[in-house]
C-alpha cells in the first residue's frame, strides 16, 4: 500500500496491484472504514514519523485488525504498524 506505488510513479507488477487491492478490500472488511480513509491515515502516519527518522517506505506495512479488549469482553479494533528504521534524525541533538 505505498502511496508511490497507488499514484502509479511506480511500476507494479498486476500480481502486485492484485495483492494490493486485496489488502484494501481485507482492511475494509475488518474495519468497515473506506480505503482511501485507511490511505489517508497511513500518510499521515509515514509524515510523522518522517520528521523525527527515515523509514523505509517500500517494506513498511500497515494494517487495521482485531484483537480482545483489554477486559477480555469485546473485540476491538487494532492498528498494527511495522515500520522499518532506516536511520534517525538529528532532532535538538
Amino acid at each position: 500500500m505505498d502511496l508511490l506505488k497507488l499514484l502509479g510513479l511506480k511500476k507494479q507488477s498486476s500480481k502486485d496491484v492484485a495483492k494490493e487491492r486485496l489488502k484494501l478490500v481485507l482492511i475494509h472488511d475488518r474495519s468497515n472504514v473506506s480505503p482511501q480513509f485507511l490511505e489517508m491515515v497511513k500518510s499521515e502516519i509515514i509524515k510523522v514519523i518522517q520528521n523525527y527518522m527515515e523509514i523505509d517506505e517500500d517494506s513498511l506495512d500497515i494494517q487495521l485488525t482485531k484483537t480482545n479488549s483489554e477486559d477480555g469482553e469485546r473485540v476491538v479494533p487494532a492498528l498494527v504498524a511495522n515500520i522499518p528504521i532506516k536511520g534517525m534524525k538529528n532532532a535538538g541533538r
